[in-house]
């Protein structure tokens, strides 16, 4: 590629970063599906699979690279091995849908047989009979989603559809916060420490992400990255 390797955070972004040793398939494939470039998901997906490790460097110079593997009982560990910045991603929220069995599995059935990917979903607690359920999804297909729930949802089941554009996702991935409590809470102490308002977030085993507004991608970015000491 036309880096040298898989970097703690987009090195253009932050200055501080520092490429990795080595880092674990599924880590990867979460860096990879979350904004960073580097690798394509499927190239970690069929090394995974097939237990071939692979080495991302430069086509430009001869460098070592970032080693990319299973995880071995000699792999260190790291608490977090990289944050992502995905900026192409639309947020919509279906407002005052009807607070019955069913109403998301038709929503979100509806949007899948269209091959509309969504990513992070939030739901609120019922009242009055509705409720609201807000997710994400690729920015060039957000228009098409709003579209398809309009056509297939007749206006009487839902007061209003919302859709914001200028947002981004920030997230870390890391193995070590499966035995680590309180990642979570350190990330949205640095976004605080920052000014930076949360509107979504989403969790896996080695995965936080939250929704942002663009506007502070980079300083929540550099906000993240120092706070968990990612840098040279």
């Amino acid at each position: 590629t036309d880096v040298d390797g898989v970097y703690t955070a987009d090195p253009r972004l932050v200055p501080t970063a520092r490429k990795l040793e080595s880092i674990s398939y599924d880590e990867m494939l979460d860096l990879a599906a979350l904004g960073a470039g580097v690798l394509h998901s499927r190239s970690v997906e069929l090394a995974k699979k097939y237990g071939v490790q692979l080495v991302v460097r430069s086509s430009l110079n001869e460098s070592e690279g970032t080693i990319v593997k299973g995880v071995g009982k000699k792999m260190e560990r790291m608490l977090i091995s990289g944050v992502a910045l995905d900026r192409e991603a639309d947020r919509i929220s279906v407002i005052g849908i009807a607070d019955v069995p069913g109403s998301a599995f038709k929503l979100f059935h509806t949007l899948a047989k269209n091959n509309i990917n969504v990513d992070i979903i939030i739901q609120s607690v019922g009242r009055d009979g509705t409720k609201d359920i807000s997710f994400t999804v690729a920015e060039d297909e957000a228009d098409e989603a709003v579209a398809i729930i309009q056509k297939s949802f007749p206006k009487s089941e839902y007061n209003k559809i919302d859709e914001e554009k200028d947002v981004a996702k920030i997230s870390i991935v890391g193995a070590g916060m499966m035995t680590h409590p309180g990642v979570a809470a350190s990330m949205f102490e640095a976004l605080y420490d920052a000014g930076v308002n949360i509107k979504m977030i989403s969790t896996s085993e080695i995965r936080v992400t939250v929704l942002i507004d663009e506007k502070y991608t980079e300083k929540a970015l550099n906000a993240v990255h120092d706070k968990f000491a990612l840098g040279d």
